[in-house]
C-alpha cells in the first residue's frame, strides 16, 4: 500500500517519522562539514523565493548541501515586499548575512512544465508568461529595498523547468541562459557567459554562482538517464502554515501558506478547497487531512516562547478560516502545532492551546 492510501493517523505518523529523519540528517556530523567546507570556499548567501512546489528542490537540483540555500516558500509563488512580515523576514536575513560580511545571491523564482502547461504552476493558472513577469515584480521591489548597484544583494529571475529540473537565468539586459541546452563539453563557456549576463556582480558572487550553475547541468545529465514518472496528478493531503518544511520537498504533498501576506485567509481557503476537491475525486482518500502549523526559533528562551505563540496564533487562525469556509472538510481535520530548531532543522511539536 502506497503512503497516500494509508489511513490518516498512518499518514501523519510517516511524515512526522520524515521530518525527524531529515532533522537527523540535516544535523549529522557529516552534513554539518560539508556545509563549512561549502561556505569557506564559496561565501556569498544564497537566498530562493518559490513556490511550494515541491518539485522545486534547488538544493537537490544543483547539487548543493541542505541548509546552504535558504528558501521563501508561499503558495503560487506569490511574494509582495510590501507586506510588513516579509519584508521583516528579508531585512531580517540580510542583515544577518551582512553582519557576517558576506553578500546575497537572491534567486526570484518561476516555474514551468515544457511538456505540459497543466504540470506548470496552478498559481497563475499555468500561464507562465504571467509566472515570469510577477517575478520582475518582485525583483524591481528588492532592488528598491536593497539597492540597484547590486553591491550587497543581487537578485536574478530565475525560470525552473520542472520536466528536467533545468535552471533558466535570465540576464540583467534580458538574455536567457536555459541549462537544459549546454552540454557538459560546453562548461568552460559559462563562467564568461555569466559575466556577460551580469556584468555588474560582484566577481565573488559570480564565483559562488558557478556551482549552482554546474551542479544543475549535472542534475539533468542525471536525469537523463532514468526514467521518471512526469504526470502526478495533485494528490496534497496536508496544509502548512507558517515557516521550516524544508522537509517536504515531495511532489503534490502538501500546501505551503506562507505566514507573509496580510490575507492569509485567501490562500488558506484556496489550499482547503484543493483538500476537498482531491478527496472528492479520490486522489486522497475522504478519512482525514493535516493541518501543520511551524514557526522557527533560534535561541531557546524568550526567542522559542515567541515562536510557540505565533505557531499557536497560526493554527488556530487557520482552523478558524477552514471550519468557516469549509464546513464538512474542517471535521476531518488533524491538527499538529510545532516549532522548528533552525540549528538542527528539528520539529517540536507543542500542545496548540
Amino acid at each position: 500500500m502506497s503512503e497516500i492510501h494509508k489511513p490518516i493517523a498512518l499518514r501523519i505518523d510517516w511524515l512526522i517519522e520524515h521530518a525527524r529523519q531529515y532533522s537527523t540528517s540535516f544535523s549529522s556530523a557529516e552534513a554539518c562539514i560539508a556545509r563549512q567546507r561549502y561556505l569557506a570556499q564559496h561565501p556569498t548567501a544564497i537566498a530562493a523565493l518559490k513556490c511550494m512546489d515541491g518539485r522545486i528542490n534547488l538544493s537537490v537540483d544543483t547539487h548543493t548541501p541542505f541548509g546552504i540555500i535558504q528558501p521563501f516558500r508561499n503558495l503560487g509563488g506569490v511574494f509582495d515586499l510590501g507586506w510588513p512580515h516579509l519584508g521583516e523576514v528579508l531585512a531580517h536575513y540580510v542583515h544577518t548575512v551582512l553582519s557576517k560580511g558576506q553578500r546575497v545571491l537572491m534567486l526570484i523564482t518561476y516555474h514551468f512544465s515544457k511538456g505540459d502547461p497543466h504540470r506548470g504552476c496552478a498559481g497563475f493558472n499555468y500561464d507562465t508568461q504571467a509566472a515570469r513577469a510577477f517575478t520582475y515584480t518582485i525583483k524591481k521591489q528588492v532592488e528598491h529595498v536593497f539597492g540597484t548597484d547590486h553591491g550587497t544583494v543581487y537578485p536574478i529571475v530565475c525560470g525552473f523547468e520542472t520536466d528536467e529540473e533545468a535552471l533558466i537565468l535570465h540576464g540583467a539586459n534580458g538574455e536567457m541562459l536555459d541549462l537544459s541546452q549546454f552540454t557538459a563539453d560546453e562548461k568552460d563557456r559559462l563562467p564568461q557567459r555569466l559575466e556577460e549576463m551580469f556584468p555588474d556582480m560582484n566577481s565573488q558572487v559570480r564565483y559562488d554562482l558557478e556551482p549552482l550553475v554546474f551542479g544543475n547541468m549535472d542534475r539533468i545529465a542525471e536525469l537523463r538517464k532514468t526514467e521518471r514518472a512526469l504526470d502526478i496528478e495533485h494528490r496534497e493531503w496536508v496544509i502548512c502554515v507558517g515557516r521550516g518544511f524544508d522537509f517536504l520537498h515531495m511532489p503534490n504533498l502538501a500546501l505551503i501558506v506562507g505566514p507573509y501576506s496580510p490575507n492569509l485567509d485567501d490562500p488558506i481557503d484556496r489550499a482547503a478547497g484543493i483538500i476537498e476537491a482531491n478527496m472528492r475525486a479520490s486522489r486522497i482518500p475522504d478519512d482525514g487531512f493535516l493541518l501543520l502549523a511551524s514557526v522557527p526559533y533560534y535561541e531557546v528562551g524568550v526567542d522559542r516562547a515567541r515562536a510557540e505563540l505565533k505557531s499557536r496564533f497560526l493554527s488556530k487562525f487557520a482552523a478558524d478560516v477552514i471550519y468557516a469556509k469549509h464546513p464538512q472538510l474542517a471535521h476531518k481535520m488533524h491538527m499538529r502545532t510545532a516549532v522548528l530548531d533552525w540549528r538542527s532543522r528539528k520539529l517540536e511539536f507543542i500542545a496548540p492551546v
